[in-house]
């Protein structure tokens, strides 16, 4: 029986890939290294640091950790001026609308994401407050596929792993739900993850199976 929800924040509750991948798409350039959406897609619901690591893939230069960790925060200095663009109005009606009605049904909701700007995500789209927990980059050491975010998240909730369900839109969160012992519903590119427990065609379709 699922209790709780929690949902990724980034290709579920709004979209932040494009300023990823232009944050992404700037630093690659000026170190010169070849950088394309197809490349971008590997990094979907990856840490900052192993994200970096796969952008740098195709450099010929052998980076200290003192050098990427100044590569990561120069990449996500130029995603927060890209994230200061974002609005209510990145929120669609349709996911706006399923929350209010989850929230109405008595569902206790949470966030799972390994981006440690979750909070000003939500608070530049006017979610600020709304989830009971939040559980991000900020307080965990592992990133997806592992379950650290959504156990977190669980705890923060006061429920069961295995009453909770996650809604998530990477393959490595689908991956992170079932390690955790939680259900999976994969939204856009997970809803074709083979461990996936709900394929969703649309936000709105949580409501089909939550009521």
């Amino acid at each position: 029986m699922i209790k709780a929800v929690i949902f990724d924040l980034d290709g579920v509750i709004c979209s932040t890939d494009e300023f990823h991948y232009e944050a992404w798409k700037t630093l690659a350039d000026r170190l010169g290294i070849y950088f394309d959406r197809k490349i971008n897609e590997r990094l979907r619901g990856v840490s900052r640091m192993d994200s970096l690591d796969i952008v740098l893939e195709r450099s010929d230069k052998a980076y200290t950790p003192e050098e990427k960790l100044e590569l990561a925060t120069e990449k996500n200095e130029c995603y927060k001026k890209l994230l200061m663009k974002m609005s209510p109005a990145d929120l669609s009606d349709e996911v706006r609308e399923t929350l209010l009605a989850l929230r109405e049904k008595g569902y206790p909701m949470a966030i799972g994401s390994s981006s440690k700007n979750t909070k000003q995500i939500l608070k530049n789209i006017g979610l600020e407050g709304f989830f009971n927990a939040v559980s991000d980059g900020t307080n965990i050491s592992r990133s997806k596929p592992d379950p650290e975010v959504f156990l977190c998240a669980a705890e923060y909730l006061g429920q069961k792993p295995c009453d909770c369900l996650v809604v998530e839109d990477a393959d490595a969160g689908i991956i992170a739900a079932k390690r955790g012992g939680m259900s999976a519903a994969g939204i856009g590119p997970a809803a074709e993850h083979p461990e996936a427990d709900y394929r969703l065609d649309s936000f709105s379709k949580l409501k089909e199976i939550l009521f």
